[in-house]
């Protein structure tokens, strides 16, 4: 029986928001996975296609900038390249930014890695009134060169053909002379064999890249002396910054590439698409837009549909009236023991609290969350968001790249937490983190806390200057606090449009995955522990502890359990707050202080092991004690600032 070949693997490069994603969906549909890189925090999505019969295996790599890397998700993309032996690398570039990313193509023919240029978004370029000649740009590269936009099915078949036909083209770019002389002296050092071209390890060690100097010093143990000499020769003798000396050569470079291969129409108009683009990253606009958006696609879709019409339906119609009480009756039938029993369907069991929060209260809400965040993405709005809040970021330790895990966060805070791995810096992940634990509500519990202050003359506008003031004041603080480097800031704009059905289903259908494999089980974890607590006891001793707490804040006994409860499911403790307001428990100034206290209380338990998953258990600890210490602080405080002034009496 013949042996069957390595499946051929084809590794899709470029920087953020070029439509890498457009093309690993068109790709490969909906056979995806999406998982961390092993030994990072950085996803990475795989997936399966076929052209002209052959399979190939496709990898969506985090976005770069450049074979130097600055962040995570850079020197992961980096190391797939470097470990993963492509048959084919497709760098996607966005074709109205072309002279400023030509230079990584460069960069990627010099390490003699098997290459396509893809330039998509030619569309959006040609309504800019550019023209690129695609065969001359091909003829002066001596690469394969594709133009598309594969957003509209434009070029995709020529992209296919180019893929099929692929023959391992080779070109080389000179430098400058006396460049060019550094190199050759370096390169000729260098005996071990290498996955990428010694030319471009040379450029790398020039521009002090400590991971490939590392690698070229376990790799040449008798020969690393010499090199360092030498390298360390040519910085003494050339003074310059290296770094910028080999970046200005590319540009000049990609300048010679370019001439006659661009042109541009002076009379192009913009298109409704780029004045709308404007629209949202004015201050004056785009504040208003996003409260719009936020409004729609997540307080009315999310909070109102998701988290009320289908929860209705689903938890109320199907799983109160028939699949719980069915699972009751064969579980008192045929269970004899009681721990047993309590644990498959008691009050806390693995169905009755366990699947039916996951599936028929959680599923729906991120499940609309996930349609909306996909509509969203799809149609490049992100980005120029995260242009409009950047400069208030900053003052928070973050920058606008941010603002996608706090709008996600308003959605479901687990989900947000886990994307809070695509920040450029450690420092951002942490301060990012402690925000979305602190004063983030999620759609469930926002839904419920609206519902419940709307009726209560200023409870609402109370709440809100609350969170909001919190949410900048500590972020303040953590800025001053966390150790660690300041984010930069660069990111590309993609075109604005109107969402594609086909990538916002595959996005969403992703997503839903992710959730069962991932999130679920946290929830029967989370059933054992609420169980394994109520029948030890420790669950009302834990609610009598909490007591001395509650008076401290104004509030009446009974409140304790709401609190224990939004620590399992957070809108759970909400609707606590509800049943002792219809019960006449809570007057407005007490159910102020609640609904303030219980937004900023510990994170759900989901959330919880997300964030030690994502943070570590040192981190993660110190984040739940603290925003436990700081929501009773402020309970306490606005409880004694209500009384004295009298806003809510």
């Amino acid at each position: 029986m013949a042996e069957q070949q390595p499946e051929k693997k084809i590794i899709l490069v470029g920087n953020p928001n070029v439509g890498k994603s457009v093309v690993f969906n068109t790709l490969t549909g909906a056979y995806t996975s999406v998982s961390n890189y092993p030994g990072t925090s950085v996803e990475v999505s795989r997936g399966q296609c076929e052209i002209a019969g052959e399979r190939y295996a496709v990898l969506d790599t985090p976005g770069m900038y450049s074979l130097l890397p600055i962040t995570e998700e850079e020197r992961v993309a980096r190391q797939i390249l470097l470990e993963e032996r492509p048959f084919l690398v497709v760098h996607v570039v966005d074709a109205r930014n072309l002279e400023r990313m030509l230079p990584m193509t460069l960069q990627l023919i010099e390490a003699g890695l098997p290459l396509l240029l893809l330039v998509n978004i030619i569309d959006e370029a040609e309504r800019l009134g550019m023209g690129i000649n695609i065969p001359l740009l091909r003829e002066k590269l001596q690469i394969p060169v594709v133009g598309a936009a594969i957003a509209r099915k434009r070029g995709l078949a020529e992209f296919r053909e180019a893929i099929a036909g692929y023959g391992g083209e080779r070109t080389r770019f000179v430098y400058a002379s006396d460049l060019d002389k550094d190199l050759r002296r370096l390169e000729a050092l260098m005996k071990a064999h290498y996955i990428i071209d010694k030319r471009s390890l040379a450029l790398l060690m020039l521009q002090r890249d400590q991971e490939i100097l590392g690698r070229v010093s376990n790799a040449e143990k008798e020969q690393f002396a010499l090199i360092e000499k030498c390298l360390n020769e040519i910085i003494f003798e050339r003074r310059v910054d290296l770094n910028l000396r080999i970046n200005l050569e590319r540009r000049r470079i990609c300048k010679g590439l370019l001439d006659e291969v661009i042109t541009q129409d002076t009379e192009a108009r913009p298109s409704f698409a780029e004045q709308l683009s404007s629209v949202t990253m004015s201050p004056w606009t785009g504040v208003p837009l996003l409260l719009l958006i936020l409004y729609f696609g997540l307080y009315q879709f999310v909070g109102g549909f998701g988290a009320g019409t289908i929860v209705d339906f689903l938890e109320g119609s199907i799983f109160e009236e028939y699949l719980n009480p069915w699972a009751i009756g064969l579980a008192n039938r045929y269970i004899p023991w009681y721990w047993l029993n309590e644990l498959l369907v008691g009050e806390y069991g693995l169905f009755t609290l366990g699947v039916r929060y996951a599936v028929a209260i959680i599923l729906p809400i991120v499940g609309t969350f996930f349609i909306a965040f996909a509509m969203i993405e799809d149609s490049g709005y992100f980005p120029r968001l995260a242009m409009l809040v950047d400069r208030l970021f900053k003052k928070i330790g973050l920058n606008g790249r941010a603002v996608i895990p706090m709008v996600l966060g308003f959605g479901c805070d687990t989900m947000a937490t886990v994307v809070t791995r695509t920040l450029e810096t450690k420092r951002e992940r942490i301060i990012s983190t402690l925000l979305l634990a602190l004063a983030i509500p999620c759609s469930a519990q926002m839904g419920v806390i609206l519902g419940l202050l709307s009726g209560v003359s200023g409870s609402l506008l109370v709440w809100m200057a609350t969170m909001c003031g919190v949410f900048l004041l500590v972020g303040l603080l953590a800025a001053q606090v966390v150790p660690g480097e300041r984010p930069m800031f660069y990111m590309e704009l993609p075109p604005m449009r109107l969402p594609q059905l086909r990538n916002v289903l595959v996005k969403t259908l992703t997503r839903m995955k992710w959730y069962f494999l991932e999130i679920f089980p946290l929830f029967m974890v989370a059933s054992v522990i609420l169980w394994a607590g109520k029948l030890s006891g420790l669950l009302d001793g834990l609610v009598r502890g909490m007591r001395p707490v509650m008076a401290a804040l104004g509030l009446p006994a009974e409140a304790s359990a709401a609190f224990i409860l939004g620590f399992f499911r957070r809108d759970f403790g909400a609707a606590g707050l509800y049943d002792l307001q219809t019960n006449g428990l809570l007057n407005p100034v007490q159910l102020t202080v609640a609904a303030v206290t219980l937004t900023l209380f510990v994170p759900c338990v989901a959330q919880f092991l997300i964030m030690q998953k994502e943070r570590g258990w040192k981190v993660s600890t110190a984040i739940f004690l603290l925003v436990t210490a700081l929501a009773f602080g402020v309970g306490y405080t606005l409880n004694r600032v209500l009384l004295v002034t009298g806003i809510l009496s």
